[in-house]
């Protein structure tokens, strides 16, 4: 690739390397592509994101291209050559298509999307863009949200375009719009949530101005649709920094408007009712729940650390000895969590499963050093459900204090727990506990028809079960037999 940026070479020479051997991994996919656009008499680049990855050596198989191309002419070059074409893009200017192609020695899918060159703007009272196509790579790029993402390779000849300083941005680690921030921003408020989730995915800084476009702005993002924002969200709390993100969104007002319950965390302190900074805890515990992943980012439980605490703010009392106090702020919290959710339009089951997780994130502190009963052992695998391992790592997330001893303490306390249910699980199969009699054993015992005399019965042998562990059939059916004379 031809230097374009020959005031600053040592920044190019750092990453070409990676860069050159990126693409040559991707070549045979990319170059064959841009043949078919060139024979069509039409302009094929490797663009934004695809590009900043292959400087940063960490190109997946995932292909943004741009062309001068419409449309419609995209999907003439594209349907005879790749494995499956799709157009739920096609809208704003999108192709998207997968390609298996042999890389050396191995078969990969690649995941490709090929947009004409385009523009796009927000008016004042619309959640959509409008999008209008342009004739030049530089018009494209222009309009892009980031420089790292305003770079491109012309495709096959390989040349370098990066008429913003991209690259040197890249090199600086820090976030710089192409144009001024507040043309940016008003083209696509969303961009100013980008700012966040790229600061947190790539552990960049971002300029200054930048910021304070954003926090100028911040009430622009209320024009953006809820489906767009939680995205967002998504990317950056799943991300390898995401306190880096949350504290911008938070710092410039952001959250107040996306994520609100975030920020009324900072609750003030004074010298008389002292307590635990509750905004810096839930930002800790979502770094510890995140060191405690086993399979790779977990959004369930990353919501969870994030939003544990978010009753807190509205439970708060000062007590007479000048402690703070939160109670029940779990079932509050848990209440919020499902409003915040819902309006951020998540999947039901995410929402319950997020909701469930908030409202048992205190259950394990009544353990003490082990006075729970087996019963009560039960109810708390039983109620955890499938959730009982992310509620382990949520609940150990949880302690954050700078007292060793109290945290060993805990730390043990939980591993009893553990240890304990492990055992009953092994005994019983805890994690499939039910009563001792189905519904029909329940009808032919009692002599009834189905009804919701059938559901109260099931209540009760499902509480004795917890209660006492498994029983011998002879020993559920006269329990049974006792609870329905008593009910006459």
């Amino acid at each position: 690739m031809p230097n374009a940026n020959e005031d600053n070479p040592s920044a190019l020479n750092q990453v070409q390397s990676r860069a050159v051997s990126e693409l040559l991994r991707v070549s045979p996919v990319a170059d064959e592509l841009a043949r078919r656009f060139q024979e069509a008499g039409f302009s094929l680049a490797l663009v934004g994101g695809s590009v900043r990855d292959a400087l940063l050596g960490r190109l997946g198989n995932d292909l943004d291209f741009t062309t001068d191309a419409r449309p419609e002419d995209v999907l003439k070059i594209m349907r005879p050559w790749a494995d499956a074409v799709w157009e739920v893009g096609i809208a704003f200017g999108t192709v998207g298509g997968q390609k298996d192609a042999r890389v050396g020695d191995v078969s990969q899918s690649f995941q490709i999307e090929v947009t004409t060159y385009r523009s796009e703007a927000y008016d004042r009272t619309s959640r959509k863009p409008e999008v209008s196509y342009g004739d030049s790579i530089e018009q494209d790029l222009v309009r892009r949200d980031f420089t790292v993402n305003a770079m491109a390779v012309a495709l096959p000849e390989k040349e370098f375009i990066d008429p913003h300083g991209g690259l040197d941005d890249l090199a600086a680690r820090v976030l710089r719009t192409p144009s001024t921030p507040e043309a940016s921003f008003s083209d696509d408020p969303l961009r100013m949530m980008r700012a966040a989730r790229f600061a947190a995915q790539l552990d960049f800084e971002v300029a200054p101005d930048v910021v304070a476009a954003m926090k100028a702005m911040s009430e622009r993002i209320e024009i953006v649709s809820s489906e767009r924002v939680r995205d967002e969200l998504n990317k950056l709390v799943l991300s390898a920094h995401p306190r880096k993100g949350l504290t911008l969104l938070v710092d410039t007002g952001l959250a107040d408007r996306v994520l609100p319950e975030l920020p009324a965390l900072r609750l003030e302190r004074d010298e008389h009712h002292r307590h635990k900074d509750v905004y810096d805890h839930t930002l800790i515990v979502l770094e510890q729940a995140m060191a405690l992943e086993e399979d790779g980012p977990d959004l369930t439980l990353r919501l969870a650390a994030l939003l544990h605490d978010i009753g807190k703010p509205r439970t708060r009392r000062f007590e007479d000895d000048g402690r703070v106090s939160f109670h029940h702020h779990e079932v509050v919290g848990a209440k919020m969590t499902k409003k915040r959710m819902t309006e951020l339009k998540y999947s039901n089951e995410l929402v319950k499963d997020v909701s469930r997780l908030v409202e048992l994130h205190l259950r394990f502190h009544g353990y003490g050093t082990g006075e729970w009963t087996d019963s009560a052992v039960r109810r708390y695998v039983r109620d955890a459900g499938p959730l009982l391992d992310r509620l382990h790592k949520l609940t150990r997330s949880d302690c954050t204090t700078r007292n060793k001893r109290k945290a060993t303490a805990l730390s043990r306390a939980y591993d009893g727990l553990e240890e304990r249910i492990a055992q009953l699980q092994e005994q019983e199969q805890l994690d499939a506990i039910r009563p001792d009699l189905d519904g029909n054993q329940i009808m032919e015992i009692l002599g009834v028809a189905p009804g919701p005399v059938i559901g109260q019965a099931y209540k009760f042998l499902m509480e004795l079960r917890l209660e006492n562990g498994p029983m011998e059939h002879d020993t559920a059916v006269s329990a049974l037999k006792e609870w329905w004379a008593a009910q006459d």
